[in-house]
């Protein structure tokens, strides 16, 4: 599993290429849930901060949109072994910081990294078409790169989450301010390093670490196009409406409440299983976690008892902890 994560780490801004302090020099405890212990502190950054990291990816966007598609998924292809490499790594770091056993961490790393793979395959994906819809009129379907890219992401996922935008938006030519949760940002800090090992450009990603006032000023910046959202569903509809009085381009997603239907026919023991592991994997901290079972008896009742009994009986065998299987 290689060497442990250090537990005592700063977490600072990523701006420009270089690692900066918050202008406001103030700092966030970062606490491991499964222990209560304090394992680092995470830069609160200001409206200064977030000027000079928009400002260092407006001065990228240039440059960086106008390579080609193929040279910049060149990029990404790069960044795709290197998390491949370090996946153990960064698995034991979501491990430290969100409290999820290492199986789900692990998880964690390679759902983020297959959106790393279709992005690396966005040279054929988005070539466009162009059509003659009549004699005189031609028709063209074009993606273009927007320009500087807010990426506001939720602590419940620390690796996974983040990789529904970044990759997509930086193939596309889109500069990159990333905001992680201010409750896991070891995470993202090392994937940092893994995006300057790959070779992007300096001020092509850019990370500011902070909390509402951050992510305020993200949204509320000129230069920023276009925000991308994961958190619960009463500050989504904040960001939403917030961006959308902008007239700023923005996907905000929520929570969600997710109903499990066990009709006469289940199979009771593989029922039973996945609903256990549906609401209690990564501590039931996920949209896919079921909140509500609705079970369709039968007359004598049989299939309402049998899985339930199951469902407590695989629920009373839960094991609190961080090794696979817990």
């Amino acid at each position: 599993m290689g060497e442990a994560p250090p537990t005592d780490t700063t977490v600072n801004n990523y701006i420009a290429g270089q690692i900066s302090p918050p202008a406001s020099k103030d700092y966030l405890p970062i606490i491991n849930p499964s222990t209560s212990l304090q394992i680092g502190k995470v830069a609160l950054s200001s409206a200064q901060d977030v000027n000079t990291a928009v400002s260092a990816a407006q001065s990228a966007f240039s440059s960086w949109s106008s390579l080609t598609v193929k040279a910049r998924a060149a990029y990404m292809l790069k960044f795709h072994a290197l998390v491949r490499d370090n996946a153990h790594e960064l698995a034991q770091l979501i491990v430290l910081e969100n409290g999820k056993n290492i199986t789900e961490a692990l998880a964690d790393v390679a759902k983020g990294n297959e959106t790393v793979e279709y992005a690396c395959s966005l040279p054929q994906l988005m070539q466009g078409k162009i059509d003659r819809v009549s004699g005189q009129v031609t028709c063209q379907d074009r993606r273009d790169a927007l320009g500087v890219v807010a990426s506001i992401v939720p602590f419940n996922f620390p690796f996974m989450v983040p990789f529904w935008t970044l990759p997509i938006a930086l193939v596309t030519g889109n500069c990159i301010v990333l905001k992680p949760s201010e409750k896991v940002p070891l995470t993202m800090y090392k994937v940092i390093e893994l995006f300057e090992k790959a070779g992007f450009p300096k001020g092509v990603i850019n990370m500011v670490n902070g909390t509402k006032d951050c992510v305020e000023a993200l949204i509320d910046h000129p230069n920023v196009k276009a925000v991308t959202f994961v958190g619960s569903s009463p500050v989504a509809k904040i960001v939403s409406d917030r961006c959308h009085s902008l007239n700023k381009r923005c996907t905000a997603l929520g929570g969600a409440k997710n109903h499990l239907i066990a009709l006469p026919d289940c199979d009771v023991e593989g029922t039973a299983q996945d609903v256990v592991v549906s609401y209690a994997g990564c501590a039931g901290q996920r949209c896919m976690a079921a909140s509500v079972l609705l079970i369709v008896g039968d007359k004598e009742g049989a299939v309402q008892k049998s899985l339930l009994d199951r469902v407590i009986e695989k629920a009373a065998g839960i094991k609190a902890g961080t090794s696979a299987g817990q």
